[in-house]
């Protein structure tokens, strides 16, 4: 008989869009009484299909979390940076609760500082800027982590090696969808796990002999990046993942089938 796998699942969030009137305004008379706006709605859209399609590592957020970080950290105007960045933990306290009530145990995804293309006008020095973003960066970080979310994925366009290392650890999970050798070899220096399309796979594995690899996460896998991986990895040490950008609502449930993977 052939022995079928069960891979584990993990989402890196997702990109919900942005609702049409009629159905913003049915989530809005859903969840009257509680404090909500868009990106409210935009967190639960991007989580909720994951708990029902069974994804064992759920992470409510995506790209679109900038909106909540830029205003969540006083000396933003913008996307200026005009004074002392201090950050505003309230409003991604909330975020954090809600995340938690939904399924306990997510992570959440947000832009890499970056991603956020913040223009410096104040500090005037690439270290000190650095330093003072990531700094924020883990002060809203913690605080979401002390309202029970169990870590954070950063989306990102390219690694830079500054806010890997200041930022990566074991609850900060650096990812980006598109990537290629030279970014992934910055990104080991920091993470021993990554996270790649399978069309990236292989580029992935060439690092191997340079780099400890100790987890890979798969996006979007399919039969034959399974097989590749499995002459590299042992089965616990891949990880079907997903990031849903401009996906069908079966995204998530397809996901979930294909990990019970038969070689």
């Amino acid at each position: 008989m052939v022995k079928r796998l069960n891979l584990a699942t993990r989402a890196f969030g997702a990109e919900p869009g942005i609702p049409g009137v009629a159905g913003l305004a049915a989530w809005i008379a859903e969840h009257r009484g509680t404090t909500a706006d868009i990106t409210t709605y935009l967190l639960d859209r991007s989580l909720s299909p994951q708990i029902s399609a069974g994804i064992m590592t759920t992470c409510a957020g995506g790209l679109f979390y900038a909106d909540r970080l830029r205003q969540s950290v006083a000396g933003i105007e913008g996307t200026s940076v005009t004074g002392e960045l201090q950050p505003d933990t309230g409003a991604v306290t909330e975020d954090a609760a809600r995340i938690v009530v939904l399924k306990k145990g997510s992570w959440s995804a947000m832009p890499a500082p970056h991603v956020l293309h913040l223009t410096d006008a104040f500090y005037g020095d690439a270290e000190e800027w650095n330093e003072a973003i990531c700094g924020a960066y883990r002060t809203l970080m913690r605080a979401m982590r002390d309202t029970g979310v169990a870590g954070h994925v950063l989306i990102a366009d390219t690694m830079e090696p500054l806010e890997l290392a200041l930022l990566a650890r074991q609850k900060v999970f650096f990812f980006a969808r598109e990537t290629n050798r030279e970014n992934l070899a910055a990104l080991l220096e920091f993470q021993e796990q990554a996270g790649v399309m399978r069309g990236q796979l292989e580029v992935l594995i060439s690092l191997m002999h340079e780099y400890t690899v100790r987890k890979i996460f798969i996006l979007d896998a399919d039969h034959a990046s399974i097989e590749t991986a499995l002459t590299h990895f042992d089965p616990d040490q891949i990880v079907m993942g997903g990031y849903c950008k401009d996906c069908s609502e079966s995204y998530w449930t397809d996901l979930a089938s294909s990990a019970n993977f038969i070689p």
